[in-house]
This record gives structure tokens, sequence and C-alpha cells, in this order.
């Protein structure tokens, strides 16, 4: 019923962000003769911000056309290789000299958590001029059939590892933010298996590997809700007009709204400060406003049983690092990992997966020689700081290239 309600109200909204969106252009456009009106910059503000305010979010493109490799500009296009019914497999293939040496095959497993795959948009940009990268992208829940199935925690690992073995042997996966709990979940099973295509390393960023350790504000209320509130209170029907009605799925809407509900005065000061820029004619902000809000507001459909099952087996029961997660009768036992490398990086003053929750993995991993162990913690970065922005371009990525490199020699 909440689902219909907020689209209810979508429509009722389309002739008012119609209306705004035509009249920031009336009073901005050059060759509009209202933008030239005493107070235009103000209305044509204001009207923006209500347009924006208001707009519905589509998945961004992910825009990287180029890349710099040893020193040359490179033709980039992203194209999907593997396509699963809530997962495309998407190749950033670059276009390079025949005899140049390949690259280090690089698995970049995106987490599904509310935004899209191009979150990851700075984290791909980074790597690409050394590695050839292949990112999961997940697909809006609310547009996969009902009819194709449902997708679970275990069918998350299950993905993962088939991705890895269609990579073959010699991939390096990196994992950011939810996804380190499956991926060492399906790297572990690969190892238990003596699967050949087991990857040469495996890299994981700020994820939930043990949620006992530095717990935070999201691990809390995980922990103080019992599994059926959330159930009760966040799982909705996909409406009629989407390819998924009647799927069972954790809205993007209204997780937007728990990640506004986090920090609201940060975003209310931002909206505020971009209506100034409108003002001024500070175009260079106001467009990085823009950029931002066009990715952030952007959210999906999560799968109501994945959603279900993290609560449950990440969050609350704790089972990967109890030992007692069990995938189609098998145990997940990280000790069984012996040639896979291990990283591990957390940001100093990350809010969503505390200190020591991702380091957790090499007290798992035990049998990962100690020379092919490294962990580092970015000081005064928080939990995006990690895989976008300067410190992550700067200082992360070259970490996680060095280590990759030697990963690959050994």
């Amino acid at each position: 019923m909440l689902y219909d309600l907020h689209e209810l109200q979508r429509s009722f909204l389309t002739p008012l962000l119609a209306f705004s969106d035509t009249g920031s252009q009336l009073f901005s456009h050059p060759y509009s003769p209202l933008a030239y009106t005493p107070m235009s910059r103000h209305i044509a503000a204001g009207y923006e911000l209500i347009h924006r305010l208001g707009k519905d979010y589509e998945k961004p493109a992910w825009g990287l056309d180029s890349t710099q490799v040893d020193g040359k500009a490179v033709a980039v296009r992203d194209k999907t290789v593997l396509h699963k019914p809530f997962c495309d497999l998407v190749h950033f293939q670059r276009k390079l000299p025949a005899n140049r040496p390949a690259d280090p095959k690089v698995l970049l497993v995106a987490p599904l958590s509310g935004h899209h795959a191009t979150l990851l948009r700075d984290t791909v940009r980074a790597l690409l001029p050394a590695h050839d990268i292949y990112v999961t992208d997940w697909i809006d829940a609310r547009m996969v059939p009902a009819d194709l199935g449902i997708l679970r925690l275990d069918d998350y690992v299950r993905y993962v590892r088939e991705f890895i073995q269609f990579l073959g042997p010699d991939t390096h996966v990196i994992s950011v933010c939810q996804p380190t709990v499956p991926v060492l979940a399906a790297i572990s099973l690969m190892a238990a298996d003596k699967d050949p295509c087991t990857p040469a390393s495996m890299v994981m960023m700020g994820g939930p590997i043990d949620t006992r350790e530095s717990p935070t504000e999201v691990n809390l209320l995980a922990t103080t809700k019992p599994y059926s509130w959330f159930e009760d209170n966040l799982i909705h029907r996909v409406p009629p007009r989407y390819p998924g009605a009647g799927r069972l799925v954790y809205p993007g809407f209204l997780q937007h709204a728990g990640f506004v509900a986090m920090n609201p005065q940060r975003h209310v000061r931002s909206h505020y400060d971009f209506y100034l820029d409108l003002i001024k004619g500070d175009d260079g902000d106001a467009e990085a406003h823009r950029r931002f809000y066009d990715e952030y507001n952007a959210v999906l459909d999560m799968p109501a049983k994945f959603y279900l099952d993290t609560i449950r087996v990440v969050f609350q029961e704790h089972l990967l690092p109890r030992g007692k997660w069990e995938i189609d009768g098998q145990r997940v036992d990280p000790a069984a990992i012996t040639r896979t490398s291990l990283m591990t990086i957390e940001g100093e003053l990350d809010d969503i997966s505390g200190l020591g929750q991702t380091r957790a993995a090499h007290k798992l991993c035990k049998n990962i020689p100690s020379g092919r162990k490294s962990h580092y913690t970015a000081p005064g970065a928080g939990h995006y700081g990690i895989f976008s922005g300067r410190r992550w371009r700067e200082t992360i990525c070259p970490k996680i290239t060095e280590f990759i490199r030697q990963s690959q020699a050994a």
C-alpha cells in the first residue's frame, strides 16, 4: 500500500514538476526576455530547486569514454558480457595496442544496497589506466519480472562465484562495502572445492565482515529491531506499472529517506548553498551539486529476500565470523583460503562500517601466509572517501595497484 501511495503522490506532483522545470528555463535561458527582469535569478533558482527536490532520478550513465594508459589517451567502451536476472557483468573495454602486455583482470563487485553501481564511477575511473575492469551492475528489482524468481543472499554468493569462474584464473576481486561478506563466502567455497578459478587476490574495502567490532548507528539499528520489524515495515510490493509488478522489495524511496535521515542538516545546507550558487551565477559549484545529487538520489529497489537475509546473516546472527553460515549444505570457512592474497582497507572515520569490521577478515583467513596479507587504514577518511575522491585517487588506489601487481607476481 505504501508503494502505491508513493506512486500516487508522484502522479500528483508531475504537473508541478513540469511547471517548475519550464519556469526555471523561462527565467534563466539567455533567449528568454524574462531572464532579464528583476529577481529573475531568484525565481529561476527557486523553480529549479523545487524541480530537483521532487523529480524522479534515473540510473546515471557511466560516462567513462576514455582513460590514460601509458601516458596516452585510449577509448573506453562499457559492454555487458554476461547477463543474469538480477545483475549484468559489465566490461570496460579499452582500445589498447595489440602487442601491449595484458593488465591484471579485476572484478569490481559493487554493493547492492540502494544505489546503482555507477556510484563506483570514481573507483572505476582510477583503476582503468592499469587494470582490465569488470563490474557487477545490479538491476533495479522493480524492473525484474516476478516470474524470474527471487534473489537471496546465497544467490548473490553464487553470482559472484559464477562471475569469477567466467573471468577465469588469475582474476583479482575488489569488493566495496556490503559485498565483502558474500565475496569472502564465494572465495571460501571455491578454495574448499579446490576450484582452479579461485582468484589470485581479494581486496575488501569498508565492509561488514564482523559487525560486532566497533558497531555503528547502522549496525545498532539492525540489532535493536527484531527481524519481524524489518519484514513488516520495510518490505512492499512493486506496483502494476513496472515489469516487476507484485515482486516483494525494499523500495528505493524508503532507502533514500534513510540515507537523508542519517544527516539531514548536511543535505538541507547543501540545497540552500545550491540555491545561493544559482543566484550568484556560480555555475561550477551548482553543476557539482547537480552531479552529486543526480547520483545520490538515483536509488533502486532491493529484492526483499536478499535484504532480509543480509539483516539476519550479517547484522543479527553474525554467521560468517561465528563459522555458522552454510550454503547448499556446505559450511563457509574462510580458513580454507590459502593461495588468495588478502588486502583490507578501512576509513578512520567510517560511520557505516566501523574500524575493525573489515580487518576481521584477516583473523578468519588464518591460513593465508602473513606475507600475502595487507591492511591499510585511511587517515581522516569516511566511508565514501575510501573509494571516491582525492584520497582514494592519490593514496588508496596506488596501494591497491601495487598489491595486485605483487599478488600477480606471486
